[in-house]
Formats: structure tokens, C-alpha cells, sequence
């Protein structure tokens, strides 16, 4: 909440002059939050002017916070030049009830209202998260064409989240912005808390550092502490990035990925399996990008990780029945999507043949986990859907959505059997995809013209998929058309690219972003498309557009209609009945 922005205007004629003189009181958690009761979280009030701590009188429900709490705050009387601070690290609420905090100081007076929620009794013995990142309506579309195939109207199959019998439009907005990012996104549904662009665990405060901003309880963090349950964490992208970071990590810039490494390490997750072994290696090793001699790799061994690199090593790992933590990283960076790694051998593939596939590693994930009675939590993210949507590349999203599907079809075969199992599946956020027709190679006239609209559009002809759900052949003579909003200057080409992920932009020697000539040699009748974003931009990016959840299992009856982001995390925290005591 941000209270008593000061206004100076100064009026000197002729002329009308404005100073603007702006400064942001605040506390934190922010007015309306809802809190899970028992959950760890810090509270922080910050004023707009420098007081003594004397003079500072907080309250909470009519209480001074101190009694309320029992816990001795920190005041900082100048916080970087902005003001006095006060601040409470790692307190908790048990009783559930609306919380009134006031701070005054002077004439100065902030005020927030808290709703701390109980859960009652745990519903769920497991959850299963899917997070397919930067899913869009169109990348599940586009999904099922290529996938299942369309006749005369009618798809032949569903993709194996298609069906599940609860459903939910998703809010993504950030505290700070309509648009949000992974971090801040993935973070509400961690945490059930708002917060800002490129923050994960923490609120946003004015801070000096990334580690001091107030911190609020992840729910790998309360599942760990709170029950005797098995936490899996599993990505295809760095598992630094920010949609695994934000499982762990309290940091107000993603870009802090060897601390995210660390805090993997930290986290005592039993499953972690995905890609950004370069943070994960000591400075001294090739390829490290740690700036200091920790190798995290030898340190989950030690502590009796499985630690696998390779599609075979993790194949063989789940084979045994003394496998309960499992370790693996498959890929310096980011892994290759599916379209690469099965049909066309491109980007990294070569360099990196032996990566699992999620689904692969999604099996992996839950055998190893599967074997605690007292039940697990897993996220899994197909992360790709996301790194390709950004570059316009919507084949390569579409395949990595299909392979998303495969995934979660694993999770549905475990929960037959385990029908106590909450499955979700969900993107963090959206990007701006649609598909607006059929191209056609056959049409005359130039390229523009081949896209076939309403009537014209009749269907694609990508062949029958092969067994795990890709057709085999996408450069076909019809294609669907299938267009982003959001773009920085291009050339449209209206086919796949076949060698390597498509790179829409280029910097020019101005330091601007301009399209890229690569595809006019690629294509000589390809559209020179001039970007609707900032010049500085050289990829597309995230959008407001809600994002549709589909669930199935126990809790999966509470997603229904509109709901916000943070909404996802206590659905989560209620099927667990994550506030009981004893919850073990």
C-alpha cells in the first residue's frame, strides 16, 4: 500500500513550473493480503520520514504489535535516505481472523488489513503442480491440432489436461504492474502473496539490497517444516530460473541465480531435475558461471542425492528401490524442446544428445517421491512454452505444449491409483498468440495472400502424429496461421524454422533492435513486419490475458470462474491443511 505522495507545485508566472518532490510510505504484507495462519512471513512499515523509534507507535487489532507478537523489531532510523523503517522478521499468526496493523508517527498514519485464513483438515495426500509457462489459449489449440488431428469440426482427441472437471480464468497481475513476469507470477502461487516484476518470496520494499526486502513462506518451505511430506521440484529451462527459483528463493531480482542455486541445495527438496548445471559447478570448472569454488553437485551427493547427468543415469536411478532424492541437471542452460530433440536435431541437441524428456523426468519425479506414505508436493514446468512463445516461434511451442500433455497424462495414470492426488495445470502467465487461418503454399499470389481466412482457411495437413503425440513432418503446404500481437520489428516467413529457434531481432551497430536479415535469405518473399513494441525490445513478451487452470482431484473443486493468482496457493495450502498443528 502506498500512502502520502507530497505534491509541490511552485507557480512562477510566466511560466507554470512543477517540482515534483515524491516519496512512498508503506507496510508490508500490503492492505488486503491474505495470509496463511501459522505461515512464516516478516512485516515491515516504512515512513516517509526520518523519526525517532520512540515516536513510532504500531498496533495491531487496537494491540501494540510488540505484546501481540512477542518479538523484538529492527528499526532502521534512515533507510537509505527515504525514511525510518521498522521491521519483524519471521513471525507467524495462528489464529485465523482479520488483522488491523496501524503505524503512526506524528501526523503520519498508515493502515492495512490482513485476512489470516485457516485451512482445516488435509484433503490431499499429494499434489502434482504443472506450470506450462507462458500457455496460452492458442499454444493448447495449436497443441491439439498438430497432436490429435480436426475433422470436419470435430478434434479426434484431447489433450490430457483438456478433460479435467474443474476450470478457472487465473488473474496474473503483479502488485506493481499490470504485466507480470515468471518470478513474480509463479511467486503469488507459491506463496499466496502479491509482488512485484522480477521479485520471487519477498515484497518489493525499498530495500538496498536483493536479500533485505520482507520475506514471506514458500510452500516447499511450509511442506518441509510443516509435514513429513516429499517435495519435487522439476524444469526443462536453469532450475535457477524463475518459475523453480520461486519454489525456494527470497530475492528481489531473479537475475540472482547462483543464490537460487544455493537455495536449492538449502531447501532439502528430495526431487530436483531440469537443466542450469553451470550454477551448480565451482568457478574453476569449464562452463561454470559461479563466481566462487562451491560445487553444489559434490555437496547433493554427500548428502546422499542420486546425482544423475544423463537420460540413461536417470532411467537407471528410478529403477532402484533406494532411490529417494534425486538430483540431476541435464544441460549448462536451458534443455531443448521437443521439437528439436525428436524431429529436427537442432539448436543444442547435438552438443547435448542425452537429455530426458519432462515427461522422462516428470515419471522420474514421482516414483522417487511416491515412495513416502506420508505423501509429496511436486511442480513440475515445462518452461519452453514460454522461451519459444517469446521469439514468435509458435511450432516449437506447440510441441513442447504437447509434451506437457504426455506429462500430466502421467500424473493422471499415478492418480487412478492414487485417486487422494491434487492435480493442477496451469500456465503462470500468457502470451499473445492466436490463430487466425490456414496458410496455404498452393494460393496464388504473395505470401500474404496464401492465408486462406474464414472459408478459405479449410484445414492443415500435418500428418498423423506418431505414438508419443508429434506428427513427423511440420514444414507441410499447409500450416496454420498463427500470429503473435505483441513484436519487435521481423521478417514473417509463415513457415517453421528449421534450424534453430527463430531470432526475429537483431541489435545494429545504434545499439537498436532491427529485424533480422537472416530470413529474407531464408525466404526472399518473406514480410518485413514493423514492431509494435519499443525498439530496444527484441523479442515479444507477456500479456495480461487471463490463464486458464484446469484441475482434477481433491480441491480441485474450489477452481471455479475468475480468481486471483495468489488464490492458486491456498487452494494448495487448504487441500494440505497446511495451517493444522501436528500436520505430519
Amino acid at each position: 500500500m502506498k500512502k502520502n505522495i507530497h505534491l509541490k507545485i511552485l507557480l512562477v508566472l510566466p511560466f507554470l513550473v512543477y517540482v515534483l518532490d515524491v516519496f512512498s510510505a508503506a507496510i508490508y504484507p500490503i492492505n488486503n493480503a491474505a495470509i496463511l495462519s501459522g505461515s512464516k512471513f516478516d512485516i515491515k512499515i516504512e515512513l516517509d520520514k526520518i523519526v525517532q523509534n520512540t515516536d513510532l507507535v504500531t498496533t495491531l487489532n487496537g494491540r501494540k504489535i510488540e505484546d501481540v507478537l512477542k518479538k523484538t523489531p529492527e528499526f532502521i532510523a534512515n533507510e537509505g535516505s527515504k525514511g525510518s523503517s521498522l521491521i519483524f522478521r519471521d513471525i507467524s499468526i495462528d489464529q485465523a481472523g482479520s488483522y488491523v496493523l496501524e503505524a503512526q508517527a506524528g501526523i503520519e498514519k498508515l493502515q492495512v488489513t490482513w485476512d489470516v485464513y485457516g485451512t482445516g483438515s488435509r484433503k490431499a495426500k499429494n499434489i502434482i503442480l504443472f506450470i506450462g509457462d507462458g500457455m496460452t489459449i492458442a499454444n493448447r489449440t495449436a497443441a491439439r491440432v498438430l497432436s490429435k488431428g480436426i475433422v470436419e469440426g470435430k478434434y479426434k482427441d484431447k489433450l490430457s489436461f483438456d478433460d479435467m472437471p474443474h476450470m478457472a480464468l487465473i488473474g496474473t497481475s503483479g502488485s506493481d504492474s499490470l504485466i507480470t513476469d515468471s518470478a513474480n507470477s509463479m511467486s503469488a502461487y507459491t506463496t499466496g502473496h502479491k509482488t512485484a516484476v522480477n521479485s520471487m518470496g519477498v515484497y518489493a520494499s525499498r530495500a538496498t539490497d536483493n536479500f533485505s526486502h520482507p520475506k514471506v513462506e514458500t510452500i516447499a518451505e511450509l511442506v518441509k517444516r510443516k509435514t513429513r511430506m516429499s517435495v519435487g521440484i522439476v524444469s526443462d529451462a536453469e532450475l535457477e530460473d524463475a518459475t523453480p527459483g520461486a519454489m525456494v528463493s527470497h530475492t528481489r531480482r531473479r537475475a540472482d541465480k547462483q543464490y537460487i542455486a544455493d537455495q536449492l541445495f538449502f531447501s532439502r527438496a528430495d526431487v530436483i531435475l531440469g537443466g542450469g548445471s553451470a550454477y551448480f559447478l565451482p568457478k574453476s570448472v569449464k562452463g561454470s558461471k559461479r563466481n566462487d569454488e562451491n560445487n553444489l553437485v559434490k555437496l547433493f551427493k554427500d548428502d546422499g542425492y542420486a546425482v544423475i547427468t544423463t537420460r540413461d543415469e536417470l532411467l537407471a536411478a528410478t529403477k532402484k528401490s533406494d532411490t529417494k532424492k534425486l538430483f540431476g541437471v541435464f544441460h549448462p542452460d536451458n534443455m531443448d524442446g521437443s521439437l528439436d530433440r525428436f524431429i529436427l536435431k537442432k539448436n543444442t541437441v547435438k552438443e547435448y544428445p542425452d537429455q530426458p524428456d519432462l515427461t522422462e523426468m516428470t515419471q522420474a519425479a514421482i516414483n522417487t517421491l511416491s515412495k513416502n506414505p506420508n505423501g509429496f508436493f511436486l511442480m513440475v514446468e515445462a518452461a519452453l512454452i514460454d522461451k519459444f512463445n517469446h521469439p514468435l516461434d509458435w511450432e516449437r511451442a506447440a510441441f513442447d505444449t504437447i509434451m506437457l500433455s504426455n506429462a500430466v497424462q502421467i500424473a493422471k495414470n499415478f492418480a487412478v491409483k492414487n485417486p487422494d492426488t491434487l492435480i493442477i495445470v496451469t500456465p503462470d502467465h500468457t502470451h499473445s498468440g492466436s490463430i487466425s487461418g490456414v496458410v496455404d503454399d498452393q494460393r496464388p499470389g504473395p505470401l500474404r495472400e496464401k492465408v486462406g481466412i474464414y472459408a478459405e482457411a479449410g484445414y492443415p495437413n500435418y500428418p498423423v502424429a506418431n505414438a508419443n503425440g508429434y506428427p513427423e513432418m511440420i514444414d507441410v503446404s499447409k500450416r496454420l496461421a498463427f500470429f503473435y500481437a505483441n513484436y519487435p520489428d521481423h521478417y514473417e516467413t509463415m513457415h517453421p524454422k528449421m534450424d534453430g529457434t527463430f531470432n526475429p531481432a537483431i541489435k545494429n551497430d545504434e545499439g537498436r533492435y532491427i529485424a533480422n536479415p537472416k530470413y529474407i535469405q531464408l525466404q526472399e518473399d518473406s514480410i518485413h513486419v514493423g514492431g509494435n513494441l519499443p525498439a530496444q525490445q527484441d523479442t515479444g513478451v507477456h500479456t495480461a490475458d487471463d490463464a486458464v487452470l484446469t484441475a482434477i482431484g481433491p480441491g480441485s473443486e474450489k477452481f471455479k470462474g475468475l480468481m486471483d493468482n495468489t488464490e492458486v496457493f491456498r487452494v494448495m495450502a487448504e487441500s494440505l491443511g497446511l495451517s493444522q498443528k501436528g500436520n505430519k
